[in-house]
């Protein structure tokens, strides 16, 4: 009998603990691979919907919006380094100078999703900013994104440059803030089981298993 689990992950591309629970939950997902199937929806959440066109200094924002002092804000980057490789993600952050307003960003992401390529354009966004340091509220560099990814290009012109699919991205923003979610990444599973902040592929691990064995006890027992 195959098992088949919903997840929905609920993030924002330039939250890096995302990119962290990420390169964990697919982790877990490899672990159980020929047991279970999985489908991973992503989510939109705007960690900087106010930000301006032009961005924020990182260290300034930090500052300002945590009263993190700069030895900290150190010590939280190098800690992110460690856990991104052990996850299998890389971190450079001296490249990330700017904090950015990611909307466009999350439309292209639902229209990938229309064409199944959602996940890649996930992976390609979080490495341009994670990694490469590059602005991911721009318009032709999500275009350029989305084409190294092989998504049409006059496609993505067409989503970045205008406002399409901007009232379903909102429609869902809404919903999930609806449900109490107001930080990232917040992972569901099959709309019941919830987990919020960045876990190892062990927790999620558990939890894929727990579902999995849960839906095989009720098809056991049903009629």
């Amino acid at each position: 009998m195959s098992i088949s689990i919903r997840v929905d992950f609920v993030s924002d591309v330039v939250c890096p603990w995302c990119a962290i629970g990420l390169s964990s939950l697919e982790e877990a997902i490899r672990r159980v691979q020929g047991e279970v199937e999985v489908e991973v929806n992503f989510r939109p959440f705007e960690l900087n919907e106010n930000m301006p066109d032009e961005g924020e200094n990182a260290v300034q924002h930090i500052i300002e919006k945590y009263g993190s002092s700069t030895e900290e804000i150190a010590r939280n980057q190098a800690s992110l380094r460690a856990r991104g490789e052990a996850v299998g993600f890389h971190f450079d952050l001296e490249k990330r100078t700017h904090f950015y307003n990611t909307f466009d960003a999350h439309r292209l992401l639902y229209w990938a999703e229309i064409k199944g390529q959602q996940r890649q354009l996930k992976h390609a966004l979080l490495k341009a900013y994670f990694t490469d340091g590059r602005n991911v509220s721009d318009p032709e560099t999500l275009v350029e994104i989305a084409k190294a990814v092989g998504l049409p290009e006059t496609e993505a012109s067409q989503v970045v440059n205008s406002d399409q699919f901007g009232e379903h991205v909102r429609e869902l923003e809404m919903f999930y803030r609806g449900q109490g979610i107001n930080g990232v990444p917040t992972v569901i599973f099959n709309n019941k089981l919830l987990l919020t902040g960045s876990q190892s592929p062990d927790t999620y691990e558990r939890a894929l298993r727990n579902i999995a064995m849960e839906q095989a006890a009720i098809a056991k027992f049903a009629p």
